[in-house]
């Protein structure tokens, strides 16, 4: 036995750990997102997804060199902590990160998801603001949050707000209370027959 015959394989095995020492590194950075990107909000209340919002948020984002931040704005009830588990109740919003994580990667733009916490959609959102203060734009669904509330949010963010009209080929349902009956809804005009 040579000494070549131990210094070769060593030799070959430290390279092939730095190798992969160096592309690991490579995929975690590229998986993290920046600190210093600008950074797009995408707040959902629910297990509803829209579809068009997302696609304006993916495409703001993958034009800006942005990180999109979902955010599940979670109702805490009053008489528990706002820190307290919630358990279950997040579940619903899993699946939609998910699909969110699922067509940002195929877009190539990175995500940092969070949950907002808050005693109503305009708490959470405030604190949502206050968490990520580097947040650029705001992108929300018409058709997921109340009329008010967004009339809160253009009135008090800091960013821009863009307001994503719902699908008009998809029947909007039925006005739930707390919504004012006086305004128009938006849907696919009835048949006359």
């Amino acid at each position: 036995m040579s000494v070549w015959d131990v210094v070769v394989p060593a030799g070959a095995l430290l390279l092939g750990v730095a190798v992969t020492a160096l592309v690991l590194r490579t995929r975690r950075r590229a998986t993290e997102p920046p600190a210093d990107r600008a950074r797009i909000l995408f707040p959902f209340v629910g297990a509803e997804l829209s579809e068009r919002a997302l696609q304006a948020t993916l495409r703001l984002a993958w034009a800006e060199e942005a990180v999109v931040v979902p955010a599940y704005l979670a109702s805490v009830p009053l008489p528990l902590s706002l820190d307290a588990p919630l358990g279950r109740a997040c579940d619903p919003a899993f699946a939609v990160f998910e699909a969110i994580e699922e067509r940002a990667s195929r877009a190539g733009v990175p995500v940092d998801g969070r949950i907002a916490r808050g005693r109503n959609v305009r708490h959470a959102l405030r604190n949502l603001m206050a968490d990520v203060p580097s947040a650029t734009r705001i992108v929300v669904a018409g058709d997921g949050f109340a009329v008010d509330d967004i009339a809160w949010l253009l009135r008090t963010a800091r960013g821009e707000v863009l307001v994503v009209r719902p699908d008009p080929a998809v029947p909007t349902p039925p006005p739930q209370a707390g919504h004012d009956p006086l305004l128009p809804s938006v849907g696919p005009p009835e048949d006359p027959a």
